[in-house]
C-alpha cells in the first residue's frame, strides 16, 4: 500500500476498500490499517486512510483492536460510483478528544482561537484546543489546513 500511494496536494481520502474481506486477524488489522494509517499521517499529510465496506465480522475485529488501543478512525461504506455512504468513527476517543470532534462535526472548518472563542465558559484556552485538534488530525480524523500564521480544521467526511 505504501509503494501504491502518492501524495496528494488536495487532503484526499485513500479507502482501505474491505469488500471482499470476510475475515481480518487483529495483526493484520495492526499492520495493514493502523501501521498504513500512522505512516501515512506521518509520511504523506495529505493523505487521510479511510476503512471501506467492512464486513460485520472484520468490523467486529477492528473496532475490538482500535477500542483497546484507545483509537479511532473513519469507516463508511462506498457505493459502486466510490460516492461515501454512512461515515462513522469505529473505536475510541477520550471525552475531551471527544467532545472537539463534535464539535468540529457540527460546526465544519474551524480554528482553534474560534472555539476558544465560542466555548469560552469552558476555560479552554486555543493552545488546549489546538493540542486537541491537533491529536485528532494525527489519528486522520480531521483534515488540518494552513490558514496564514494559523491552521483551520475540519472533518475528513460527513458523518451518517
Amino acid at each position: 500500500m505504501i509503494a501504491a500511494t502518492r501524495s496528494s496536494e488536495p487532503p484526499t481520502p485513500a479507502f482501505l476498500d474491505f469488500d471482499r474481506v470476510e475475515v481480518a486477524t487483529a495483526s493484520f488489522l495492526r499492520e495493514a490499517v493502523i501501521g498504513f494509517r500512522d505512516y501515512a499521517r506521518q509520511t504523506l499529510p495529505n493523505i487521510y486512510p479511510v476503512v471501506a465496506n467492512l464486513r460485520p465480522a472484520v468490523a467486529e475485529e477492528l473496532e475490538f483492536f482500535v477500542r483497546a488501543r484507545g483509537d479511532a478512525l473513519w469507516s463508511c461504506e462506498l457505493d459502486a460510483r466510490d460516492r461515501v455512504l454512512g461515515a462513522r468513527l469505529i473505536g475510541d476517543l477520550d471525552p475531551a478528544q471527544r467532545s472537539t470532534f463534535e464539535a468540529v462535526i457540527e460546526l465544519g472548518a474551524i480554528t482553534a482561537p474560534e472555539l476558544a472563542a465560542r466555548f469560552g465558559s469552558q476555560g479552554i484556552g486555543p493552545t488546549a484546543w489546538n493540542n486537541r485538534l491537533s491529536a485528532l488530525a494525527a489519528k486522520g480524523l480531521l483534515v488540518e489546513r494552513k490558514q496564514g500564521k494559523s491552521k483551520s480544521f475540519s472533518p475528513l467526511l460527513e458523518t451518517a
